[in-house]
């Protein structure tokens, strides 16, 4: 899948990723290239200053969190990133059905298109 079919859904990727709890960043870009069956392949220096940008508009939040002698930054969504994420969907399912009435038309019975 090409690299900019992602522009202007990075947002709704990162925080239904990070809806059902806190992940770090590269746990982030496996789980989107999990949930899409490995055909979107996000990288750091995309996904870190989207996390940033979200989490400065109050969307996520995040704490370090130590694991050995490493420690990793775990972002999460706030409340203001749930309805954020409740609203992209809505946005998406609308923005899918206009689109799918134009590449696939529904023709009424006898009407040829």
């Amino acid at each position: 899948m090409r690299q900019d079919a992602v522009r202007g859904h990075l947002d709704g990727l990162l925080l239904a990723v990070l809806e059902p709890g806190p992940l770090h960043g590269y746990a982030i870009i496996t789980a989107v290239q999990q949930r899409s069956g490995g055909a979107l392949e996000l990288r750091t220096g995309t996904i870190y200053p989207a996390l940033n940008r979200l989490e400065r508009v109050g969307l996520l939040r995040s704490s370090w969190e130590s694991a050995g002698e490493r420690r990793k930054r775990c972002y999460e969504l706030t409340e203001a990133g749930r309805r954020t994420l409740a609203r992209e969907r809505t946005a998406w399912q609308e923005f899918t059905t206009a689109i799918g009435s134009v590449l696939n038309p529904v023709s009424p019975p006898g009407v040829v298109t």
